[in-house]
């Protein structure tokens, strides 16, 4: 199978220069190799999504000289993901929780002697099958027990460039959501189950999607799905270490062009920034 790699970013906003640099790391891994190099549209927030963030992907990427085998929209696969919501069936629970129910109770948990609060404190996972079904007409999320998920998979393991052979620990992030209040998958359902579908060999994101690939392995043994190769890279950071990202106003690639920027030299800077990150130094923000 040639090797395939993905780069997946939501269209609720321009791309930065954190998003280049991983798109870029994935581009140029499989170019070097002969393979596949998808761009997928995370589309599914009905509520934050933008066309005109797509055309702003599609043309962010043309900029800095990339270019890519297929597109796909994960809001043609809404059925895909329905259906495999159904296959985990008794794994999973209605939640009607709002944020606010979750942070009093998990208040509550912090002032009990020696607490420590879960990630979800499984409110809804007590109730009872009556209770359950009297509420399901109102607004709900789908949860994962994870407790049970656990118990039928046994130990799980991964392989990543960085951190070698890991051992999965799903357990540590409680009761996920599965299909949301406003969207009919979470990331971690769809994300699974689109690497699967389009035969992602090799996973390359950020470091700060570590974590979720500890629910993303348990959900591949659920399914029967396989298990990409990861590569969680290193974040690139400005120079006083802090990390890019959307909400905290990260420069657009978009403003880069706007000033005159050659989009190829950026993805050359950045580049270099990937070499240093491959031999263990940071990487950081170019000029």
């Amino acid at each position: 199978m040639a090797l395939t790699t993905r780069f997946a970013p939501s269209p609720t906003g321009r791309l930065h220069l954190g998003h280049a640099f991983s798109a870029i790391w994935a581009h140029d891994a499989v170019r070097a190799a002969s393979g596949r190099f998808l761009l997928r549209i995370e589309d599914i927030d009905g509520t934050r999504s933008r066309p005109e963030h797509v055309a702003g992907i599609l043309e962010d990427l043309a900029w800095l000289g990339l270019d890519w085998d297929e597109v796909s929209f994960q809001s043609r696969r809404l059925a895909d993901y329905a259906a495999a919501l159904d296959r985990l069936g008794e794994l999973l629970y209605p939640c009607f929780c709002t944020r606010a129910d979750i942070a009093r109770e998990i208040a509550a948990s912090l002032a009990a002697p020696h607490g420590e609060a879960p990630a979800y404190p499984g409110t809804c996972r007590r109730l009872s099958p009556a209770a359950r079904a009297a509420r399901l007409g109102e607004p709900h999320a789908l949860r994962l027990d994870m407790a049970a998920a656990v118990a039928r998979v046994g130990p799980l393991f991964w392989e990543d460039e960085f951190a070698g052979t890991v051992a999965a620990t799903p357990a540590h992030q409680g009761d996920v959501i599965l299909a949301r209040k406003d969207a009919p998958a979470s990331y971690h359902l769809a994300a699974t189950l689109d690497d699967a579908a389009q035969g992602v060999t090799h996973v390359i994101r950020g470091a700060d999607l570590f974590a979720a690939t500890h629910v993303h392995r348990l959900l591949q043994a659920l399914l029967g799905l396989p298990t990409p190769l990861y590569c969680h890279h290193p974040l690139l950071t400005d120079a006083a270490g802090r990390r890019l990202a959307k909400r905290d106003g990260a420069p657009a690639l978009a403003d880069r062009r706007s000033a005159g920027d050659d989009g190829r030299a950026l993805a050359d800077a950045l580049r270099a920034q990937i070499g240093l990150a491959k031999s263990g130094r940071a990487p950081i923000l170019p000029p």
